[in-house]
């Protein structure tokens, strides 16, 4: 008896899709934490290296070699010892990441997954969607009364 053969995507196609997934990480850190100074600074008026460090559960040393990729991005401004800023082209980058986020969870929501896993994974994903994907959830969720 004969398999059924599948079409298996083409070596380019995959490339592409590995391609864009690590361009992806590589924005997700970035993205992560700009959003995680945008709500310090909501919440307390100010993002200092300690707060960002405690918060995402990674050494001092991790956060003030990752603050200087972002000031040299400039999405970020920061003096020695002083609090953290975010530029303009930062608060873009953590509005839309929220923005993002925000749909990713209500989509999760709206199939009937549970408020603290739809948070947890909507973290992961937003990262990672496509522009059409987030557009087409905003859709169902607008025609479903999400």
């Amino acid at each position: 008896m004969a398999l059924a053969t599948k079409r298996i995507p083409s070596a380019k196609l995959r490339s592409a899709a590995f391609k864009r997934v690590r361009a992806d990480h590589s924005a997700e850190l970035a993205g992560d934490y700009v959003e995680m100074i945008a709500d310090l600074i909501d919440e307390r008026g100010e993002a200092r290296c300690t707060d960002i460090a405690m918060r995402l559960g990674v050494a001092n040393a991790t956060v003030v070699k990752t603050l200087k990729r972002l000031q040299a991005a400039e999405l970020i401004t920061q003096e020695p010892y002083r609090a953290i800023f975010l530029t303009v082209e930062g608060w873009k980058m953590a509005e839309d990441g929220r923005r993002k986020h925000a749909i990713v969870e209500k989509f999760l929501l709206a199939l009937g997954v549970s408020q603290e896993t739809a948070r947890i994974d909507s973290e992961g994903i937003e990262h990672h969607v496509s522009t059409e994907t987030l557009r087409a959830m905003g859709k169902f969720l607008a025609r479903n009364g999400g």
